[in-house]
């Protein structure tokens, strides 16, 4: 029995060994398992933090873009702000345009210049909010993107051919933009 006993030591320290080493090589993986972990948690986070940054930079790209595009719509909403309301003024001004050239027919000076000061006054008020006249004569190139044919004639000359023959509408412009075409009659 005493080998027995003996035997049973040996193999129980055996065991013991066995299990302190298993616990040791646990012990030892663990610890990097638990390196491995946080390594991919930090990668993890590196990976959030880069796609928040991504998403930053684009949001902030959107709102530049936003900003630069509103003013540029307000930019041009005050340059044509007056539009309608000039517009609407343009039939006065021709109105004006043919009393004056019946005005100047008659002999009253008197008349002739009053209504002069009030044609004039219109037309310094409605070009200091933008207003320009288009100007076009007779005898200049038709070109359709700046004036509207309303008609055609034989041209009375050879030269007058494809050209302006005569004005009937003045145009005006706001700014850059054409507000009322000015109509004209071309030869052909």
């Amino acid at each position: 029995m005493n080998t027995e006993n003996s035997e049973k030591e040996v193999i129980d320290n055996e065991n013991e060994t066995l299990n302190q080493s298993t616990e040791n090589i646990e012990e030892q993986a663990v610890p990097e398992v638990e390196a491995a972990e946080e390594l991919t948690v930090e990668q993890k986070l590196e990976e959030e933090l880069a796609k928040e940054k991504d998403k930053f930079l684009r949001l902030f790209a959107e709102f530049e873009n936003y900003k630069k595009r509103t003013t540029k719509e307000r930019i041009d909403l005050f340059k044509t702000a007056n539009q309608e309301v000039l517009q609407a003024m343009l039939p006065v001004l021709d109105d004006f345009d043919r009393a004056m050239t019946q005005i100047s027919k008659t002999e009253d000076e008197v008349l002739l210049k009053g209504v002069e000061l009030i044609h004039e006054k219109l037309k310094s008020t409605l070009v200091a909010k933008g207003l320009e006249q288009v100007e076009l004569k007779a005898g200049d190139d038709f070109n359709a993107d700046f004036a509207e044919a309303i008609t055609q004639i034989p041209a009375p000359t050879d030269d007058l051919k494809g050209k302006i023959v005569d004005v009937i509408e003045k145009g005006y412009k706001l700014g850059d933009k054409i507000i009322r075409f000015p109509k004209v009659v071309i030869g052909q």
